[in-house]
């Protein structure tokens, strides 16, 4: 299949650009590189630098194309907070002209990259597809919209489009790894320590009622998110809207996390316990159990593969 992948030169879009590159797919992507990064594409891939407004219907235009894979966005919940409209006028605003040019040149298979940010805090986990949406950020409601966008051109339009809901996403698929800037997720920020990059780790709260104590959060290995985008690929039917979330069923905590990085590294990794954050739920995991029974995915990679992976990536060990 000939395809378009939209932030491909970012942590999951060029992973997953990798992997379908790996399975004999033609991969074009495109990447504005506001956040991601020219070498992070794959070298068989083809590189068109811009943004979905200027540049989609142009490359579209090409002809050929099958599906589409949409990573593009921005997407830091904090940022959201300081900056709606940004966010509003990239993810959306973007994602709608993305559509259009779909529509205007006969593509009619997307797969999204959403998040399980649009839950909100639960009610319950480990957290299903038809629990209560209630983003608490502008970016999880940008996310929620755009799915809405996809149900309405699944309905008038007859796209196929599936959405993959899902929270932490760790590891690396050789050369290809997590840069962010700034760096917001825990096992890289915790993978800093041992890097001699900061001394110490940041820890916020310790009195959560869990087992140790300190926040529940779900990862996913990123090729095993990948995997289940190539499986989504074949799931998107003209017509249909499918949402699936990606999640282990059971997490694991901040401490847990730490630990496994200080065997992994061989390094202790000191601790700084500070104030809970505001707003910070005590879990928050995603069940899969519907893309297990739908698609037959499921998570292969645990969190010691996550962390060696992000660990090698880190030490130039897997370019």
């Amino acid at each position: 299949m000939k395809l378009l992948v939209t932030g491909g030169a970012g942590y999951v879009g060029s992973v997953v650009a990798a992997l379908l590159i790996e399975a004999g797919h033609e991969v074009v992507v495109l990447d504005d590189l506001s956040v991601g990064h020219a070498d992070a594409v794959p070298g068989a891939a083809r590189f068109v630098r811009g943004t979905l407004r200027e540049a989609a219907a142009e490359v579209l235009g090409e002809g050929g194309f099958e599906a589409v894979l949409h990573f593009a966005a921005k997407s830091q919940v904090g940022e959201s907070v300081r900056e709606p409209a940004l966010y509003w006028d990239r993810n959306l605003g973007e994602s709608l002209a993305l559509f259009e040019a779909m529509r205007a040149h006969g593509v009619h298979k997307i797969v999204f990259s959403s998040t399980a940010a649009v839950y909100g805090e639960p009610e319950a986990v480990p957290i299903p597809e038809d629990a209560p949406a209630r983003p608490t950020s502008p970016y999880g409601q940008t996310k929620l919209a755009i799915d809405g966008v996809l149900t309405e051109f699944a309905r008038m339009y007859r796209f196929g489009a599936v959405s993959l809901r899902y929270f932490n996403v760790a590891g690396a698929h050789g050369r290809f790894g997590e840069r962010h800037d700034p760096e917001t997720h825990l096992i890289p920020n915790v993978l800093r320590v041992p890097s001699g990059e900061v001394p110490r780790v940041d820890v916020f709260g310790d009195d959560y009622a869990t087992p140790d104590g300190t926040c529940v959060r779900d990862y996913i290995h990123v090729v095993d998110l990948g995997n289940a985008h190539l499986l989504a690929l074949t799931a998107a039917e003209p017509g249909t809207h499918l949402i699936y979330n990606l999640g282990s069923g059971s997490g694991y905590s901040v401490k847990e996390v730490i630990d496994v990085c200080r065997a992994v590294t061989g390094h202790p990794i000191p601790v700084s316990v500070g104030p809970r954050r505001p707003g910070d739920p005590a879990v928050l995991v995603a069940s899969s159990e519907r893309i297990r029974a739908d698609l037959g995915w499921k998570p292969e990679r645990d969190l010691r593969a996550m962390v060696a992976d992000a660990w090698a990536f880190a030490r130039g060990e897997s370019a």
